[in-house]
């Protein structure tokens, strides 16, 4: 958040006031504008009704009309009071006007052709330099003899427009003083609002890697705000997690890789300290190669995990049998069984074709059957099904050994059951079989679990979608 923000959001509810207020403002207007005229237009009927009938209510018919005995001061000071009224003839030609008036009132033909044929006739016009409002009224209901008359009552709209400029001003004046108002309190409500947020932003913002066991506590006295600061200290708790998790995997990648690397130096600086026979150089080179070969493995199940991490294990999913690649892994996995007096057992059932990476899938497989071989007893059996249950394709491999001593570790890396219990075989693992297996369901949108068996022995289940993960890594190559 910035200042900027705070600032937008004063602006703007000063805005939306602005444009209600206008609208309030134009509808006010606009309303006492049409009661003013409706007003004025009442009384200029009024007036007029009364003058037609003064005209004509004499016995001779001559026309006059019915005004005050008014003084030419007197009418001046009230002209803005005093309804002006002239009669014409249909052609046109003044009959008669009021004994206040010095010049004709403006004439409008084609307004009096219409009122000479009955009609009302309302208009606007400027007279003696002030704007009138007149009224055209016939006067042929009052007899045969002003058939052709035409009585013109007018009034001065400066008094309703002085009433309306003053009322516009003061409507205007009131929409910029609100929205002024308005913008001060938003800006003073967002500043309120937002500062729990300015909190946490100085909060989250000290937090560095070595210090990610700390929280933010952040005073917020709106749900909201509250939700917000609970939510960062969970991501911050997860992150504390990962970077945790990731401190140990690189520790422990460390060891794993030293390990082999001293074991290869040792060998090396022996075997040079000395002239040696043909059988001993041979047998350095054996444990070198040994330990070569393991090196790799780590560095190969490494860079796997590293990829995982990364989201750049790609996938090269196509229809697939799973069965199939489990019995390849098995034949190969035949000659290590037989050594040891285990029985391997393939049980597919059905269709078993999934759409999945084959070469990684093969690779579970692969840490799934070797370690159930490590770790289960000469003469102990290790079962490979493959099943379908709806959309989901079930990979089972179980084995007689002892299980898990702690089934909630199996997928923590670089973790390793004690050595007693491998039977003098699994010492020379990684620990990486089971988090790589893990690491390839979930590339495919599946996942693994493990659990000990009611009869003794391991169960792990890998269970991959039929059709293909729509968020996988599809297609890339790999770097």
């Amino acid at each position: 958040m910035s200042r900027s923000f705070r600032f937008q959001l004063a602006l703007r509810a000063a805005a939306a006031m602005a444009v209600g207020l206008a609208a309030i403002a134009a509808v006010t207007f606009f309303a006492l504008r049409s009661i003013l005229d409706g007003e004025l237009n009442a009384s200029i009927l009024n007036v007029a009704s009364i003058q037609a009938a003064s005209l004509t209510d004499r016995p001779s018919g001559e026309m006059h009309f019915h005004e005050w005995e008014l003084t030419p001061d007197e009418a001046a000071s009230l002209q803005n009071l005093i309804r002006y009224a002239q009669v014409w003839q249909a052609d046109g030609v003044s009959l008669l006007r009021s004994q206040y008036m010095t010049s004709d009132l403006p004439l409008d033909r084609e307004h009096l052709a219409r009122a000479a044929a009955g009609t009302l006739v309302w208009t606007e016009a400027s007279w003696n330099g002030m704007p009138i409002r007149a009224l055209y009224y016939p006067l042929e209901r009052f007899g045969m003899a002003h058939e052709r008359h035409v009585l013109e009552v007018a009034a001065p709209l400066e008094t309703r427009n002085e009433m309306l400029l003053r009322v516009g001003l003061f409507l205007a004046a009131l929409t910029v003083l609100m929205s002024g108002a308005a913008f001060l309190g938003a800006s003073w409500l967002a500043g309120r609002a937002m500062r729990p947020v300015y909190e946490v932003i100085d909060q989250a913002d000290v937090i560095r890697a070595g210090s990610l066991d700390r929280r933010i506590q952040a005073y917020a006295e709106v749900r909201e705000y509250r939700r917000l600061v609970d939510v960062l200290n969970t991501m911050l708790g997860r992150i504390q997690g990962a970077f945790e998790a990731q401190r140990r995997f690189t520790a422990d990648a460390s060891h794993e890789l030293r390990s082999p690397l001293t074991a290869m130096r040792g060998e090396l600086e022996l075997a040079l300290r000395r002239e040696r026979q043909p059988d001993e150089y041979r047998r350095v080179l054996e444990s070198t190669l040994e330990e070569a070969v393991r090196l790799s493995r780590i560095t190969e199940d490494l860079l796997v995990l590293a990829r995982s991490d990364s989201g750049a294990l790609h996938l090269r999913p196509e229809p697939t049998s799973v069965a199939e690649v489990a019995g390849r892994v098995l034949e190969r996995l035949d000659g290590q069984a037989r050594e040891k007096g285990i029985e391997l057992t393939l049980d597919a059932e059905g269709n078993t074709v999934a759409y999945v990476d084959a070469g990684l899938v093969g690779q579970a497989v692969w840490n799934l059957a070797d370690n159930a071989i490590k770790y289960t007893p000469p003469g102990g059996r290790v079962g490979v099904r493959v099943r379908l249950r709806g959309q989901e394709l079930a990979l089972v491999v179980e084995d007689t050994g002892p299980g898990f001593r702690e089934p909630e570790q199996a997928f923590r890396r670089f973790f390793r059951e004690d050595v007693a219990r491998t039977h003098g075989t699994a010492a020379d693992g990684t620990g990486l079989g089971l988090p790589i297996v893990q690491a390839v369901a979930e590339a495919h949108g599946g996942h693994a679990s493990v659990e000990n068996r009611a009869g003794g022995g391991a169960l792990v289940v890998v269970r991959l979608p039929v059709e293909p993960h729509r968020e996988s890594n599809v297609g890339g190559e790999e770097e």
